[in-house]
């Protein structure tokens, strides 16, 4: 059984991803409140956080990090797909964070064996879906089989989004919208060009002037 997908993410008036500053407090209380199993990050919005919250530093691994971590109590697992291995030296980072569970890694045939040992030697799980790229259904499935995974959430880039549209795999899409129209623009839907119905579902609006619609996708 493949979960149910809901893409959450927080846009500009203008439909931006970047180009305006976020209320992330609001943004993280919202998706907390789908009470997802995991978080389905793309690799470059993985990288992208590298840069915008660490400045591109990556502190030294530690021996805690080549282990799995304790009990962090109920919180998501973070799946990233990253057949290329672009994340290889990196994913201390984001085991170490308090919201994510552990980090489990979507893989395919092509993946370099050198970053799978990688994985291995720091007890991370990894899925083998696909030849080359990964394949995304598959791996959804194996995620509900192996961990019992019901409920996934993505708050990443229009690049994910845009497959797991393409591939009909979205069932909601949760949008915060901020009072603000963006400086920068980067259309969370920019790589998706066919026509797509929606039903809303929810629709309320926050005294800092924010608005949060929800929508259930026709098929």
């Amino acid at each position: 059984m493949i979960p149910k997908i809901i893409v959450h993410n927080t846009v500009s008036l203008d439909g931006s991803l970047r180009g305006f500053e976020v209320d992330m407090g609001l943004h993280y209380r919202i998706a907390g409140s789908f009470k997802p199993d995991a978080h389905l990050i793309g690799s470059n919005t993985i990288k992208k956080g590298i840069e915008d919250f660490m400045g591109g530093k990556i502190p030294e691994e530690e021996n805690s990090d080549f282990r799995k971590p304790g009990n962090k109590g109920d919180v998501p697992l973070w799946v990233i797909p990253d057949s290329r291995g672009s994340l290889k030296d990196t994913l201390h980072v984001y085991r170490r964070f308090e919201g994510c569970r552990d980090v489990v890694i979507l893989a395919s045939e092509g993946t370099p064996q050198d970053y799978l040992i990688y994985l291995k030697q720091r007890k991370y799980d990894y899925i083998v879906a696909g030849e080359d790229h990964v394949d995304i259904p598959k791996a959804l499935e194996m995620l509900n089989e192996k961990y019992g995974i019901k409920t996934v959430l993505t708050d990443t880039g229009s690049t994910l989004i845009s497959v797991l549209l393409e591939l009909g795999l979205v069932n909601e899409i949760s949008l915060l919208v901020a009072p603000v129209i963006a400086k920068e623009r980067i259309p969370i839907f920019a790589k998706f060009e066919r026509e797509l119905k929606m039903k809303l579902m929810k629709n309320e609006s926050f005294e800092n002037g924010y608005v949060w619609l929800v929508y259930r996708v026709e098929r």
